[in-house]
């Protein structure tokens, strides 16, 4: 019998996220439900993250419905999964209990099986909370371990700073199992490895592996992007180590800043005799249907290079091609790494995904964040000081308590990193020009930092040399107006919208009042229909005035035509 390797499609959230904006409209997910149901994946990551937000921003739609209309049609084949930053949920500053428990619990209700939970510190206070809520609610609490690496300085800059500093080792495996181990503990269901940039190369995920599969008895899942070109022999190595779980995207939304292709992990599964129970013939149809959609969403396209025509149903690799991926499994179990993700890249270069992101790579940060930088320092155009941002991103980081380098805080270093430059172009120090969420993550706002803060730097920045946890007894409901001129409709009707008014005040604020006008305009349509069927019925005998009709029908309608 062959063993089992489980697979999380990411295509409809995070595939869509890191390539296309997340604007996947209600109307494309549709087209693909029935073939998602026919694939049976264990898993298939639909809500969360910035999906939320976006559509309702951008394509005025509900973000319950969509998670809804996909449980309606997928039920019980696969699992429904979702993303969350724990107490943070969607936001930066963390919420009352009274809104994590009404998130998840309605989460749950509305179709999803699986959270998958994490904190932007890898705080596990934060934590907490939302493993209970969700297990309470009858799901699966899918506990995340950021991946992220210790700073990397520059050959000049690090001699420089072996006169004032220590070197800084702290995101080391013993790390990550410590992390993993704690959140068993506090009742995981499944342990995640979430490498957002794509930073975890195969010699660090294959011993990590190994080593989780030891002292974790939960599931072992590992995500991972390809943006430095690590993603496909990571994944390799971490199912030749006994991973239970991988994250990968269906070909059309693969590759690039998405994780590695479902259809090219799949083809080592069966090189290595591993049983997905994916139906490889729904993969290819909705391999086919995401073609077109992809087409639909060229504006938002970020790489506009398409992957080779392939259909894992039936299609059958070249020769020479095939002999690659049996020399990459050789190489991943000799554990010859630099020589597997040079083989690997033989593998992208032939199904065209795009290359590997030499900046990324060699910065070691993600690349939203690098993205982010230049796009702030262009705004100003000081893009010709990015060279002189990067150098002291690691001081910065190191000043903020080494957060990892994910979303919210590897945005949060990265703009503080350019605001610093940007003093010191006008002779100011550094730390002149500082963001509200820079001065929150030192002051201890976002929880407890892997390392710890200066004090008095903390002090020197927020005025406090303890750190100062965010009070959520001091937190204030979003206000709930009613609207007059829609005959006091709520703004919120219910919890759920309630809810959407919590965690996006100002965008939920903006689709709710549409949905509230739009219904509005509904009831008066309704309204002058009925009115116009009872006009038609009115008798041409006796003549009646216009104030006898008038009469009747507002008897008529008072009587609840």
């Amino acid at each position: 019998m062959k063993k089992k390797l489980l697979i999380r499609d990411l295509t409809m959230r995070d595939g869509q996220q890191s390539q296309f904006a997340t604007r996947m409209s209600q109307r494309q997910v549709e087209k693909l439900l029935n073939l998602y149901k026919k694939a049976h994946f264990y898993a298939i990551e639909v809500w969360g993250g910035a999906v939320p937000d976006s559509i309702m921003r951008y394509l005025g739609e509900d973000p319950w419905y969509r998670l809804e209309s996909i449980k309606a049609v997928i039920g019980d084949v696969s699992k429904l999964t979702a993303l969350s930053r724990g107490r943070n949920l969607f936001g930066y500053n963390p919420y009352p209990d009274s809104v994590i428990e009404g998130f998840n619990r309605n989460a749950v209700k509305s179709g999803i099986g699986i959270m998958r939970i994490f904190d932007a510190l890898d705080d596990i206070t934060n934590m907490k909370s939302t493993i209970h809520y969700v297990k309470m609610n009858g799901g699966l609490a899918d506990c995340a371990v950021c991946y992220t690496v210790d700073p990397k300085y520059s050959f000049s800059y690090k001699m420089k700073r072996t006169l004032t500093g220590k070197k800084i080792n702290i995101f080391t495996q013993d790390y990550f199992i410590e992390l993993a181990k704690q959140l068993e503990g506090f009742g995981a269901d499944i342990i995640t490895i979430k490498d957002m940039a794509g930073l975890i190369p195969p010699q660090v995920a294959g011993p990590l592996i190994r080593e989780l599969k030891k002292e974790i008895s939960v599931p072992i899942d590992i995500h991972t992007h390809c943006t430095p070109g690590y993603g496909i022999p990571t994944l390799l190595v971490s199912m030749i180590n006994g991973v239970d779980i991988i994250d990968t995207v269906i070909m059309n939304f693969a590759g690039g800043p998405a994780a590695p292709a479902f259809e090219v992990m799949q083809i080592f599964a069966d090189k290595l005799g591993l049983d997905t129970g994916v139906d490889l013939e729904a993969v290819a149809d909705i391999n086919r249907e995401l073609l077109g959609i992809r087409q639909e969403l060229e504006n938002f396209d970020t790489t506009k290079k398409f992957p080779r025509p392939f259909d894992i149903a039936k299609d059958k690799l070249p020769p020479e091609i095939d002999a690659v991926f049996d020399n990459a499994i050789e190489l991943a179990k000799a554990e010859k790494y630099d020589e597997l993700v040079e083989e690997c890249a033989k593998i992208d270069e032939y199904f065209n995904f795009p290359g590997p992101n030499q900046i990324v790579k060699d910065a070691e940060i993600p690349g939203g964040m690098y993205t982010n930088m230049l796009a702030q320092l262009k705004q100003g155009k000081l893009d010709h000081l990015l060279n002189d941002v990067m150098k002291i991103v690691p001081d910065v980081r190191l000043a903020a308590g080494l957060p990892p380098l994910v979303t919210p805080t590897s945005q949060i270093v990265g703009a503080q990193a350019v605001n610093c430059i940007v003093d010191k172009t006008k002779g100011q120090p550094f730390y002149t020009t500082k963001s509200v969420q820079f001065v929150n993550l030192v002051k201890g706002v976002y929880g407890t930092t892997p390392y710890p803060v200066d004090p008095e730097f903390r002090e020197f920045l927020t005025g406090s040399k303890e750190e100062v946890p965010y009070d959520t007894s001091k937190y204030k409901k979003q206000d709930n107006p009613s609207f007059p001129e829609f005959e006091g409709a709520k703004l919120a009707a219910n919890e759920k919208e309630e809810l959407l008014l919590e965690l996006f005040p100002a965008v939920a604020g903006n689709f709710l009042k549409k949905k509230r006008e739009t219904e509005y305009h509904a009831i008066l349509e309704e309204r002058e229909r009925k009115r116009q069927e009872e006009l038609a019925k009115i008798p041409p005998e006796p003549e009646m005035t216009p104030e006898e009709k008038e009469a009747y029908l507002q008897e008529g309608l008072y009587n609840g035509w």
